[in-house]
């Protein structure tokens, strides 16, 4: 599922128009980047929760040259699954 698709199913599910479900998946999806931007933690009970996971610097390569380089240190946003969600995709099996 893509956002269009998240926006046509709130659309029909609460059958509201599509202008108005755009609006709110943009809204809750907005929020949610600037949480996790400014370094919070968001956990919705039964679905999951997202945390920004902290790396250090380290050497790497460069794959085409073999070159040594230096990756910097960076912030990665990090998906845990709930119990819920797991267990409700794992009984689809």
């Amino acid at each position: 599922m893509n956002k269009s698709e998240l926006i046509e199913a709130l659309s029909q599910d609460v059958n509201i128009p599509h202008r108005e479900a755009a609006a709110i998946t943009n809204t809750i999806i907005d929020t949610m980047t600037e949480a996790l931007a400014q370094g919070d933690s968001i956990e919705i009970r039964g679905f999951g929760s997202f945390v920004i996971k902290e790396y250090g610097s380290y050497e790497g390569r460069n794959p085409k040259t073999g070159e040594k380089i230096k990756v910097k240190p960076k912030k990665l946003p990090f998906f845990k699954v709930g119990k819920d969600l797991r267990e409700q995709v794992n009984a689809n099996k």
